[in-house]
Parts: C-alpha cells; structure tokens; sequence
C-alpha cells in the first residue's frame, strides 16, 4: 500500500510549515500574494504574485528525454493561482539551473515555457539560466517561474460572500497536471516507459476560461465568489483556503468522470480512497463557487463546466460524497 507520505513528502509537515510562515507574515496563505498599488486616477489596484515548480515530474522529463511541454507545466502552475483572486496575469519569469548546459535541451525547455506564456496570455519578461557544475546529476535541472499580475481591488475575489446554498462548478484537469509525482513515480517505476508519455501530459492553463468567465459576470453584474486552483492536496487541502468559517464544501461523487490515471495509480500502488483525494485533482484542476442563480450564465459562458457540489453550513472543509 502506497500514501504520499510513504513516496517521500509528508503533507501534515508541510502545512506545519505554512502555519509558522503564515505567524511571521500574516498576508502569506492564499493562492497568491497581493500587494497595494495605487494608480494615478485609476482607484486601488492589486499587484498579484505567485510562483512555483515542476517537481518530480522532471525525473520522468529526464527519463524518457522529453523536454518540450515542462516549461507549459512551469508557467501553468504559476498562473492557475495567481488567478484564483481574479488577477490579469502580465509577465513571468524563469529560474533554470543545471549541473551543465545542453543547447538543444534548453531550447525545448526555452519553447515550452514560451507556449506555456502564449496560452497564460503573459509575456516572458526575463530569467536566469544557472549553469552550477557538480550541483545536480548528469541530465538533471531545475525550474522555477514567477508570475505577475493585477487586479482591482474592488474586483478582487476572496471567497468572503461565499454563503450556504451557492454551487461548485469544476472544469476538468488534463491529468495529472504538476503534483503527486513522488508517488506516482513509485507506482509506475517498473512501467515508465509505457505510461510516462501518457504522465507527462502538460497542466492545463485556465487563464483564458476564467477571464471570459470573469468578465461576462462583471458585464452582466454577476459575481464569481470563489476560485480554487486544485494542486498538491487535491480538494480536500485546497477548496478549504477559501472558504468561510461556516462554510463547507460538498463535491458530489459521480458528478464528473475521474480519469482512468488516477484509478490505475489506486488499483496499481493499492493506494487508500482517502489518500487519492488528498494528493490528486482527481480530474478537476479549477473550481468555481457562484450563486445558483447565475448558474445558467456560467454554463452559457463555459460550456464544459460541470455542477460538481453545493456549499452547506458547516466547518470550513471539503467532503466528497455519494
């Protein structure tokens, strides 16, 4: 039997950290940071930031010598937060570190995160390449990205209006997108060669979905109450971080197809039901909480969202249930 903790990372110590930073720096927690920003005759805006990695999902890049799509997988992960507070994302950045350069390797790599930028509607502003010799294995790099953005302060969304009675929409992940791969790797050690082209399938990036969302609300006077990126955690860990604290949310199971990745991972590493919701997206990699009278609305402006729950009174936390 498999868990994440098992693979290497111990999600409970994680949250331990984030819990001691969150003391020191109290405005650390969401999705992305905001900073004021005051424009001249334009009102209080937001500068938003976040950033992030692959992860281990570059061992299977290094194994099967597939560099092209990391780089989307790069700027993916750090847009799909930035614009969970309802950011316009402007510019991203690059940290790219490697034990010794290799010309046509980094050019993949240089091309997927162009994409990855074309497709999160954000310029490559600048970088770093980092060529540190006996620092990481022959073959082996590391990424890193940073992204940018605004928001007007009174568009910004923070899941505060969030109420019992209002609905979950989903929009359905590509896969696995960037997490969970400590554990996956174990799961398919013995079978890389076949599934790995199948594992490194890029995370989707909802920047254009979400600004089309976003504003056919605004132009109607609707709003988008709450958005939550589904990473590390799945939805357990991550729909909570804007919820309320008489908020719950209730996925309904069922409501949406799960990909058979992730059910080959459980029946492959006999991996608990409970630890599958916990480390994955479970085929659900953006969630949208609206008012259930503006769900006709959202589904005319995003055809493929799926109602997936309901918010009910409760603790602040996530269920799946029948």
């Amino acid at each position: 039997m498999l868990t994440y903790k098992k693979s290497g990372v111990d999600i409970d110590l994680a949250d331990k950290l984030v819990d001691h930073i969150q003391k020191r720096a109290p405005a650390i927690g969401g999705f992305s940071g905001l900073f004021p920003l005051q424009l001249d005759g334009a009102g209080p805006y937001d500068l938003v930031a976040s950033t992030d990695g692959v992860g281990t999902k570059l061992k299977i890049a290094f194994e099967l010598n597939k560099h092209d799509t990391v780089g989307i997988d790069l700027v993916a992960m750090c847009v799909n937060d930035l614009i969970t507070c309802g950011a316009k994302p402007l510019f991203f950045l690059d940290y790219y570190a490697t034990g010794k350069l290799d010309l046509k390797r980094s050019k993949r790599i240089l091309d997927g995160i162009m994409e990855g930028c074309r497709q999160g509607q954000s310029v490559l502003l600048g970088g770093e390449t980092a060529e540190m010799p006996g620092f990481y294995p022959p073959g082996e790099y590391d990424l890193a990205g940073f992204s940018v953005g605004l928001v007007k302060r009174s568009e910004a969304i923070d899941g505060s209006k969030i109420f019992p009675g209002d609905v979950i929409l989903g929009l359905r992940s590509s896969g696995l997108h960037s997490n969970g791969f400590s554990l996956v790797r174990q799961v398919f050690k013995k079978d890389l060669k076949r599934w790995g082209p199948k594992l490194l399938t890029p995370t989707r990036i909802y920047v254009p979905e979400i600004q089309r969302l976003i504003e056919g609300f605004r132009q109607r006077g609707h709003i988008v109450l709450g958005l939550c990126h589904i990473t590390g955690g799945g939805l357990i860990e991550n729909v909570p971080r804007v919820l309320p604290r008489h908020c719950r949310a209730v996925f309904r199971r069922g409501s949406w197809k799960i990909p058979q990745v992730f059910t080959e991972i459980q029946s492959r590493g006999r991996v608990p039901e409970k630890e599958m919701w916990r480390t994955f997206n479970m085929g659900l990699g953006m969630i949208i909480i609206i008012r259930p009278g503006s769900l006709p609305l959202a589904q005319r402006l995003l055809p493929e969202a799926v109602l997936v729950g309901e918010i009910v009174r409760g603790r602040s936390e996530a269920r799946v249930e029948p």
